[in-house]
């Protein structure tokens, strides 16, 4: 059974409920749950759960004596309360800035109460059943069977609506909407929730269903905290656009910024097709040494250190060209690395001290091969990385398909 068919069945089975006590009282049952159902709009409208409405109505029934009340009058009156008790629970205050430390502060004595009604905020072991995106692209199967799920994500956004509430959680392939209603998870885990902020990492086990405006969305049976935020993110509208705090801060961005995560898959993804290119090639992949007593293989001030066992200076590499070249002179034919480098000189954004860089040396060839090499490399890392030879950088578009000139 849907949950919207048995919620409309447990509000018939509490209509009738009704009766006995409203005969009791001469007010006519039948006109009265008439009446009532004619408030479903305006319950809806207001977010007001019919059963709860009706709660209300049986424990006033219970306090008055008279007979002959007008029915319409003391649903409307029941229904105007729960209206202004709605509005207190979801008004929020006006927003006051607080230092952060003072945010700190509250999330501290957050994680005080959680410790001291027994949970541990920072368990060990969740394993996830799926992720968001996999629980997407299985929607129609999970919902149609029910199916138990577990998914783990950081909170990143929530809107209370009374007794229940909708929240979105991201994990690393992007978010996903979740439900929880007090009645479902019992008291113990919605006063847990109601300690929770956004960045907060929860697991959750539940079944998926869509809401009336067609959203997926995974109703919560159960959650677990697993991770108690003790820095608030970054205001939820504007994001995190301060480049100082974004480059110091990459986690930070990483969070804040869905983007800048595709930035990272994408750099990941380039250097694998450029090893696979390479290593499709013959190229044999090494590593040389980073401290190194002689800089060279390019012009610039090196960063230098002291080995205390030797007593004698080093230098981070500048370069990885001689330690390459002496293999070559060693018998190989084709040799790359992938590495770090250091150069103590001037920064910028897209300047740094250390840096990657990819340097590789074949015997028996000469600039033509290289250039054939090179524009080979380019022309399958775009192909594998973005699925065409086409791209977008900026105003200009890009084809990396026709022969380079």
């Amino acid at each position: 059974m849907s949950e919207e068919k048995e919620q409309v069945e447990q509000v018939e089975n509490s209509l009738n409920n009704l009766i006995e006590p409203l005969n009791q009282r001469d007010i006519d049952s039948a006109k009265f749950i008439v009446q009532f159902k004619s408030k479903r709009k305006l319950l809806k409208k207001k977010g007001i759960n019919p059963l709860e409405l009706i709660e209300k109505l049986a424990k006033t029934l219970d306090q008055i004596k008279e007979k002959n009340i007008n029915s319409l009058q003391f649903i409307d009156q029941a229904l105007k309360e729960m209206i202004e008790n709605t509005k207190k629970e979801t008004s929020q205050p006006e927003q006051v800035e607080l230092p952060l430390n003072k945010l700190i502060e509250q999330r501290i004595e957050k994680l005080n109460q959680i410790r001291a009604i027994g949970v541990n905020p920072y368990p060990y072991k969740f394993v996830p059943t799926h992720s968001s995106s996999e629980a997407l692209s299985e929607f129609d199967n999970l919902a149609d069977n029910e199916t138990e799920v577990k998914l783990a994500g950081r909170i990143v956004a929530i809107r209370k609506m009374g007794k229940a509430l909708f929240f979105h959680f991201q994990d690393e392939p992007g978010k996903l909407q979740a439900y929880i209603k007090k009645n479902d998870i019992g008291d113990a885990q919605w006063d847990l929730f109601m300690l929770l902020d956004l960045g907060d990492i929860v697991g959750m086990t539940g079944s998926m269903f869509s809401t009336k405006t067609g959203e997926s969305t995974l109703k919560v049976a159960s959650f677990e905290l697993l991770t108690k935020s003790l820095h608030p993110l970054p205001e939820k509208f504007h994001g995190l656009t301060d480049k100082e705090t974004r480059y110091r801060q990459r986690y930070v961005d990483l969070i804040a910024n869905p983007d800048v995560r595709q930035v990272f898959k994408n750099r990941s993804a380039i250097v694998r097709a450029i090893r696979n290119f390479l290593n499709g090639q013959d190229f044999m992949e090494v590593e040389t040494p980073v401290l190194q007593p002689l800089y060279g293989g390019g012009i610039a001030e090196p960063f230098e250190t002291h080995h205390i066992k030797l007593d004698m200076k080093l230098y981070l590499r500048i370069a990885d060209e001689l330690y390459l070249k002496r293999l070559i002179v060693g018998g190989y034919d084709k040799v790359w690395e992938y590495c770090k480098d250091f150069r103590n000189e001037g920064m910028d954004r897209k300047h740094n001290p250390e840096f990657s860089m990819i340097e590789l040396y074949q015997a028996y060839a000469d600039y033509g091969d290289m250039m054939e090499l090179f524009e080979n490399l380019l022309r399958t890392t775009v192909t594998e990385v973005n699925g065409t030879t086409k791209i977008e950088y900026g105003d200009h578009k890009i084809d990396f398909g026709p022969a380079f000139k």
